[in-house]
């Protein structure tokens, strides 16, 4: 009886967990098939927008500005040096590093003992020549007399012989009374010669001692510009620099002991690119004169001239590239040759054009536009100019269009974006109205009725789903609450 018994209960059991089982799986196959005749429920998923700066393209006329660094030079430089070597008896007290000079002002004078000797010796030697040339005329017109006696003399010589041969033509002559006639004309002759080559020796002399009169003038002449030289004078106003010589020191001949400089008379040179000077051009090819800005930012304190471009260098010059230009200046207070300063020059002006970010233009040179719905696309522009972190591009067919100002590499083209304008504001559209049917508007207003909202916010919301047209933006919003 115990073995059927327990038999029984085992039995028993299977049967109760055999049921349980299948109640188990009745219930999971139900669950099952409810979930899968269920209507799917699919939630919208919002499209991803993107708030983007956006600027405007407005055809204008800009005057590029092509900035380059340059260096101020004087135009007006003068190394002083000292034409005689000496000692230096006085300065200028303006001949210090910095000093303001005036034109003609005395700046230097060296010893002029040695000078004057030499100036004395040769005014001495003048007064030899010019003596040695009054002895010469002297001498000349002896020599003239002496000729003029000498003609004068062979003239009655030969009246003697004319007179003996016509005796002894008569027979009252002898033949040697003719004979003594003809030697005393002879002689008389000879005189005449002698004292013309006297003459000729005369003349000659005059020419050499003239000669030497003129180089003892120009000896003397030399002797006192050497004598002029040991005062050194300014040749007009400036300031002095590198100056390396005081009282009591000694220069040689042509030392240079100062450089004087006119700090007014200031020009610019600056190197641009070849392409840069390409836009510098006239239609004749030649360089305009294009105006010029230079400043010089020192400690906080911007100290600005204005110019003119003036020249170009003749060359390149070894191992340069572009063209080396120069600017007068007209007025540059404060300025000083040596400074290093920033050039900017006004490039002929650009109709047009724009002037937009340069992180607006990629590098294929296109720019994303905003169009219809506020979605991107691309569109081709023409560089032009690059003016800092900004560029200077065609408008062309995209006038008036409104561009992505700040690329990156999330945006691209069909995306849609958020426009926000320069300052801050936000491009808000206008939101797109919709007409809905009464089974749908019903469906709506029984949502928010029966959600957990603020009593104000469901009045304002059931409010706008009772107008004829309704916000697309709303209905979207509380659809993907619906779930449906």
């Amino acid at each position: 009886m115990r073995f059927l018994r327990r038999s029984l209960t085992g039995v028993f059991l299977l049967a109760v967990t055999l049921a349980l089982i299948a109640w188990a799986g009745e219930m999971i196959r139900g669950a099952v098939v409810a979930r899968m005749n269920e209507e799917p429920r699919s939630f919208p998923q919002r499209e991803r927008v993107l708030a983007v700066n956006v600027t405007t393209l407005e055809q204008q006329t800009i005057v590029p500005e092509l900035t380059v660094f340059g260096e101020l030079r004087s135009q007006r430089t003068l190394d002083l040096r000292s034409a005689t070597g000496g000692t230096v008896l006085e300065a200028s007290d303006a001949l210090v590093e910095g000093g303001a000079v005036k034109q003609s002002q005395l700046l230097l004078r060296i010893d002029p003992v040695e000078a004057q000797a030499a100036l004395d010796r040769v005014r001495a030697d003048l007064q030899d020549a010019q003596a040695e040339v009054r002895d010469a005329e002297r001498a000349l017109i002896l020599a003239e007399d002496e000729l003029t006696a000498a003609r004068a003399q062979a003239g009655l010589r030969e009246q003697a012989l004319a007179r003996a041969r016509d005796l002894a033509a008569r027979g009252v002559g002898t033949a040697a009374a003719v004979e003594t006639a003809e030697l005393a004309a002879s002689s008389a002759q000879a005189a005449v010669l002698t004292r013309r080559q006297a003459l000729a020796s005369a003349q000659a002399r005059i020419d050499q001692a003239t000669t030497r009169l003129v180089r003892a003038q120009i000896s003397v002449a030399e002797e006192e510009r050497a004598v002029a030289d040991t005062e050194i004078y300014a040749a007009f106003d400036g300031t002095l620099a590198d100056v390396t010589i005081s009282p009591g020191g000694r220069v040689t001949a042509n030392e240079r002991f100062a450089q004087l400089v006119d700090p007014t008379q200031l020009e610019v040179s600056f190197r641009v690119s070849t392409s840069q000077y390409a836009r510098l051009l006239d239609e004749t090819g030649t360089l305009t004169k294009a105006p010029v800005v230079v400043n010089l930012d020192v400690s906080g304190v911007n100290l600005r001239a204005e110019g003119q471009i003036t020249r170009e260098s003749a060359t390149v010059g070894a191992g340069q590239t572009g063209r080396l230009l120069f600017a007068q200046l007209a007025t540059a207070p404060g300025f000083r040759p040596g400074d290093f300063v920033t050039v900017r020059i006004n490039e002929p002006a650009l109709n047009d054009v724009a002037l937009v970010p340069a992180t607006a233009v990629g590098p294929d040179q296109t720019v994303l536009v905003v169009g219809e719905e506020d979605r991107l696309s691309l569109a081709d522009v023409i560089l032009l100019r690059r003016q800092g972190d900004d560029v200077i591009i065609a408008v062309g067919d995209n006038a008036g269009a409104t561009i992505v100002a700040e690329r990156s590499p999330m945006l691209g083209v069909g995306i849609k974006v958020r426009p926000i304008l320069p300052g801050g504001a936000e491009a808000t559209p206008e939101p797109e109205m919709i007409t809905l049917d009464d089974a749908r508007r019903a469906k709506l207003i029984a949502f928010v009725s029966e959600g957990r909202m603020p009593d104000d916010v469901k009045a304002r919301i059931i409010g706008q789903l009772e107008e004829d047209e309704v916000s697309s933006e709303t209905v979207i919003r509380l659809e993907a609450r619906m779930g449906s």
